[in-house]
């Protein structure tokens, strides 16, 4: 049976959907209380695990993408994406001249990017930081195990405070979250993981076929990999490739199956 609902708004990521876009989503649903949130794909197999052995689904007013009417959609919230390429599904409803299409991402601008009635987008560690924010100026109330997960989206995609990516504004939205009860020894348990002998395996790889440019004295660095399957964590192993190589600048590039990850 298909979800119908006049004036349906959807709440959705990227595929492949990484702690901060889950984090994003769930602060997302703050700030549209009557919203839904599906997921356009597969979530990280850590993800995965996560949601099984977790409290995440309660918090959530969720539903499967197969259950959900596309035609009914009159407002599609993307959050830590702005890439048509990277919603699955959704991209086939992206053109249509009367949906309204709020925006909220920490990632640069590239070509191709889609364009909102609403877009809320700044240089930060996380998307979750953004939307953090906001639900502070705003005075929205939360739970502690609903700033548990934010907080972690926080911890996640800044690599705990330590990429250089990482902004002031991750540090005050981790320190509302705390202020609102975030648990940081389920967080502690959830960050701290070793990798696994694949992708050992992967970032080996990344690390012989990695090239340096120099450029107005900025050292740019390009890896490659091609796998026969999706490995998960691409973007943590990218992340500690930078790390362990010292590097500024990092494209790291993955083909995996029948899809290019950058």
């Amino acid at each position: 049976m298909k979800i119908i609902s006049e004036g349906t708004t959807i709440i959705t990521t990227h595929i492949n959907a990484d702690f901060d876009a889950v984090a994003s989503a769930l602060a997302a649903q703050k700030l549209y209380p009557d919203a839904l949130v599906v997921f356009p794909g597969s979530h990280e197999k850590t993800l995965r695990n996560f949601f099984v052995q977790s409290m995440v689904y309660h918090l959530f007013n969720i539903a499967d993408i197969k259950d959900i009417d596309f035609s009914d959609i009159k407002r599609l919230v993307l959050v830590d994406t702005r890439q048509p390429g990277r919603v699955g599904k959704f991209s086939e409803i992206l053109d249509r001249s009367d949906l309204d299409i709020h925006i909220y991402d920490h990632h640069p601008p590239s070509a191709g990017d889609l364009k909102g009635h609403v877009e809320i987008t700044e240089a930060t560690g996380a998307t979750v930081s953004i939307l953090s924010l906001i639900i502070r100026e705003k005075g929205i109330e939360i739970t502690p195990d609903e700033a548990t997960v934010m907080c972690l989206g926080i911890y996640e995609d800044t690599g705990c405070f330590t990429f250089s990516s990482t902004t002031e504004k991750d540090f005050l939205a981790a320190a509302f979250l705390l202020s609102k009860g975030a648990n940081l020894d389920i967080i502690a348990n959830l960050i701290s993981r070793e990798i696994n002998p694949e992708q050992v395996g992967i970032l080996n790889d990344m690390l012989r076929s990695v090239s340096r440019y120099y450029i107005k004295g900025v050292e740019i660095a390009i890896t490659s990999i091609s796998t026969e399957h999706y490995v998960s964590d691409f973007a943590f192993l990218t992340h500690k490739m930078m790390r362990m190589e010292n590097l500024d600048v990092l494209f790291a590039i993955a083909h995996m199956g029948n899809k290019v990850y950058v």
